[in-house]
């Protein structure tokens, strides 16, 4: 693995890439990755995505304009080819599907070295603290241009 920046990965040209261990917490009585494991490896590299393009929950929580905001998984698809085990380095990769309205599509998958372990089709919503579906501020919309899929240009 290359010289990661922080504990947050590193965005490259396809999205952003999050080393996982595994750790004994992660698995089973075997030594096999629990599938809700993947949950909480998926989760925490779309808010290390969203934080290195400037997204952060804390400032969504305050609002700009006093309208509190928050993302909220409204769809999750998961496939499991092949299990992960203790002590395995992982590399969790997020890329932005598409965005549009109060709605994120991101793709995400988990490899093993050039093994693909599990993939991940993941719609987020943005919410009102309300719980209301709510647009993406224009200055939100802004950052995930940057990162917006080709075939949206």
């Amino acid at each position: 693995m290359s010289d990661w920046p922080d504990l947050a990965g590193r965005l490259d040209q396809s999205g952003h890439v999050l080393p996982v261990r595994v750790y004994y917490e992660d698995t089973d009585f075997t030594g096999i990755v629990y599938h809700g494991a993947y949950v909480r490896f998926f989760e925490r590299a779309r808010s290390d995505f969203l934080r290195l393009i400037g997204i952060h929950h804390s400032e969504l929580a305050e609002g700009d304009d006093g309208t509190s905001l928050a993302f909220a998984v409204r769809t999750m698809t998961l496939d499991f080819q092949k299990p992960a085990k203790i002590d395995d380095v992982l590399e969790v990769q997020t890329s932005l599907a598409e965005y549009k309205g109060a709605r994120i599509k991101l793709d995400q998958l988990i490899y093993r070295g050039d093994e693909l372990l599990v993939s991940a089709a993941v719609t987020v919503a943005v919410i009102s603290s309300e719980g209301r579906p709510i647009r993406l501020p224009s200055a939100l919309s802004e950052k995930l241009l940057k990162h917006r899929p080709s075939e949206q240009d």
